[in-house]
């Protein structure tokens, strides 16, 4: 079996896995439609546990939420705390009926595709109203199940080599179900899995900052520990990232486990198997504590500086004026922009969120932002890098790049018609080395939370937002001599939505 330290693996799939006009237009891929993935994980042999609707609405203001330690640490969880944490990240905030019977689910946070591949699990110790055990959220019916009985916080510190998993009151885990994405975008659905994660925990990590429930992120554990605690079939189904939460209390002991297998309805009559998804994963993983502690030595390459003449942006907005549980409430995937320019007040407090930094077990900052500029008032139109210590921009290209934008974004108007659009680029080559094969977890996970708070601080400010995919080496190319070594691993498009959509929304918000 392939290890961490095979770095040519996460390169050649990454290399491989890339879109080119020529790939996505001599590809022969299809959808089924009669056999896309059902979008709920179901134990059909467990009883629900509904959780509480009457839970705090998150009034803090969303860009409060988003800024550092917007809340002081509660003492305690509580089972409406819980509620509150997964309706916001993952809950069903409206639906849309069509004529005929036809409804469609809108989440809270977004999905490439609408697929919502990213499953939720609560390990709880010291959730009051809640007995000690380990849990899955279904967003269908916003409920809990309970799959293994007993505080397992103990084996999950142990795996993570983190004491304090052990002692904080409770861990979410974020998985992936393989299949849910692939149906739609095949092997290359692996890097998904990281964006959509990274989307959830933007919400994630707001709202249980604006609970006081002091999130933080951890992103090295023993694979294979974590997946047996979760009683996953690894075939089709693998932990991501683990978020502790609450106060610290006594560390929880590591307790024996055993394996669970609890029966789940299919998610489709028949599923196809992507192995080069599997293999990325396996040979990005940890394999024992030890592995975690010598990857947790690691030393990240340097943060990189602006090399030309930077202009500051205007200040960003500390306050919205719109609460962060409304901001997720009225939260989606733009579907059309008007090509009505912003502010570049808008625009400054948006780069400002996707750059802020988040407790972590490993440094933020892995990523560079690149955009281009289409309609930004007092911001000649071009392309630039967005220098967030500097808070400032450096300008690359100028002029009219609208065109070119929408190309990149595998010929999608959406790329033109935005008001400015976000490339996020990573030094991949050096985060391998640094990483493993791992450090291509980190390059997803960490532009897909960007990408996600670029959401919040749009929505926060009543513009809207969307992710795009693209031609990886196009997008690269474009914003070189300066990208040069760089690779493309995310999208984000922002502006102000058509005024049809923003018609839709209000509707759709009134029939809830």
């Amino acid at each position: 079996m392939a290890t961490n330290d095979e770095i040519g693996i996460a390169r050649e799939f990454h290399d491989g896995t890339a879109h080119s006009r020529l790939s996505v237009r001599s590809s022969g891929h299809t959808l089924d439609w009669d056999i896309k993935p059902f979008p709920f994980k179901v134990y059909t042999d467990l009883a629900a546990l509904a959780l509480p609707r009457d839970f705090d609405a998150v009034s803090l203001d969303t860009l409060l939420a988003l800024g550092e330690a917007p809340a002081a640490p509660v003492g305690r969880v509580t089972v409406p705390t819980v509620a509150a944490l997964l309706y916001f990240a993952a809950g069903v905030t409206k639906k849309k009926t069509y004529p005929g019977g036809g409804e469609v689910l809108f989440r809270a946070a977004p999905s490439t595709g609408a697929l919502f591949q990213t499953e939720l699990y609560l390990v709880a110790g010291e959730v009051e109203g809640l007995e000690a055990g380990l849990y899955h959220f279904c967003p269908g019916d916003f409920s809990l199940r309970r799959l293994r009985a007993g505080d397992v916080r103990g084996v999950l510190g142990e795996a993570a080599v983190d004491r304090a998993l052990a002692g904080r009151a409770a861990t979410l885990i974020l998985s992936a179900i393989y299949w849910r994405n692939t149906w739609k975008y095949e092997a290359r659905g692996y890097r998904h899995l990281f964006w959509d994660s990274g989307t959830m925990l933007a919400n994630l990590l707001a709202t249980a900052g604006a609970l006081g429930a002091a999130p933080r992120v951890v992103t090295a554990f023993a694979d294979d520990q974590v997946n047996l605690v979760l009683g996953l079939d690894t075939d089709r189904e693998a932990a991501l990232e683990l978020v502790a939460l609450g106060p610290e209390g006594a560390a929880a002991p590591v307790i024996g486990l055993d394996a669970i297998v609890h029966p789940i309805m299919p998610l489709s009559s028949s599923e196809v198997d992507y192995p080069q998804l599997r293999e990325i994963h396996a040979a990005s993983g940890l394999d024992s504590p030890g592995a975690v502690r010598a990857w947790r030595a690691a030393v990240p390459p340097p943060l990189r500086r602006p090399r030309g003449t930077v202009t500051a942006l205007p200040e960003p907005r500390r306050t919205a004026g719109r609460s962060l549980g409304e901001t997720i409430q009225h939260r989606g995937s733009t579907r059309q922009f008007s090509r009505e320019p912003i502010s570049a007040v808008e625009l400054s407090t948006v780069l400002w969120a996707t750059a802020r930094p988040f407790e972590a077990d490993v440094q933020s900052g892995l990523v560079d932002p690149y955009l281009v500029v289409n309609a930004v008032d007092e911001v000649k139109a071009g392309s630039y890098r967005y220098w967030p210590d500097e808070h400032a921009l450096e300008l690359l290209t100028a002029g009219d790049h609208r065109r070119q934008s929408a190309y990149l974004c595998l010929d999608q108007s959406l790329g033109g018609d935005a008001a400015a659009v976000l490339y996020f680029l990573a030094p991949l080559d050096a985060l391998l080395r640094a990483f493993g094969n791992r450090g291509y977890r980190l390059a997803n996970l960490e532009a897909g939370l960007m990408g996600g708070r670029a959401y919040l601080a749009a929505y926060a400010q009543r513009l809207g937002a969307t992710g795009l995919t693209f031609y990886d080496d196009e997008v690269v190319r474009f914003f070189s001599p300066h990208a040069a070594g760089l690779d493309a691993i995310f999208v984000t498009a922002l502006g102000r939505a058509a005024p049809a959509v923003r018609a839709e929304v209000r509707s759709l918000l009134h029939a809830r």
